[in-house]
């Protein structure tokens, strides 16, 4: 398990990732990555801290968890500085494949994620269908750039409006397709789960997601 951080261009500042790789990699062996996104409230640690997903690195993926702060993985609609999904796209995978004994191209990348990360997971993979052959999202917040304004939760309806505030005016019918939680169809292969997390145990979707990303059938 590594902690790297690295200066991300499209953010403009140092951000953090964590790796898991197998420790059986010959020298001169490259492996699959699969991507996991954190959710909402949590950090780049959540994944291996709260679940026992590192166990998957043995069966062959190098694991990669990065940090995303609340960002929904997206290029921020107010905030020019914060393009999140550039800074996944372009910088985390350039990184990681320099760095460690990743192999590229689209066939080698899986991505998933929980909650927030799960619709970063799924809009990322249906946005750049170059750059994964398989997404998962474990209850995906798919439906929150067209969650209606509520007073109870004004402080994260105001957050939400400073990352998705021109979505469905000048973004293209595809994205606000995807991001109101009408998947497009894509070649990308995407699975969905719901899940209950209680403290402590793994997610109910985490086995099948890390098995499809290694290539084993997933039941769905």
């Amino acid at each position: 398990m590594v902690d790297v951080t690295f200066h991300s261009a499209a953010l403009n500042r140092d951000m953090q990732y964590r790796t898991i790789v197998p420790v059986n990699v010959a020298p001169d062996q490259k492996v699959p990555v699969l991507y996991l996104l954190h959710g909402g409230g949590g950090g780049f640690h959540d994944w291996s801290n709260y679940s026992d997903v590192a166990r998957y690195a043995e069966r062959g993926l190098i694991l990669v968890m990065p940090e995303g702060n609340s960002s929904y993985y997206t290029n921020s609609a107010d905030h020019p500085q914060d393009r999140y999904e550039d800074y996944i796209v372009h910088d985390l995978i350039a990184d990681v494949e320099h760095r460690f004994p990743a192999l590229s191209g689209r066939a080698n990348r899986a991505i998933a994620g929980v909650s927030m990360g799960g619709f970063g997971a799924v809009v990322l993979a249906l946005k750049h269908p170059d750059l994964f052959v398989f997404a998962g999202g474990l209850s995906s917040a798919l439906d929150v750039p067209s969650r209606p304004f509520s007073i109870k939760r004004v402080g994260q309806w105001q957050q939400h409006s400073s990352i998705f505030w021109i979505m469905g005016k000048s973004e293209p019918k595809s994205q606000r397709s995807i991001c109101s939680g009408r998947l497009c169809r894509s070649n990308t292969d995407t699975v969905s789960f719901s899940y209950l997390w209680p403290a402590g145990r793994p997610f109910d979707g985490q086995q099948k997601i890390c098995r499809h990303a290694a290539g084993a059938p997933v039941p769905i």
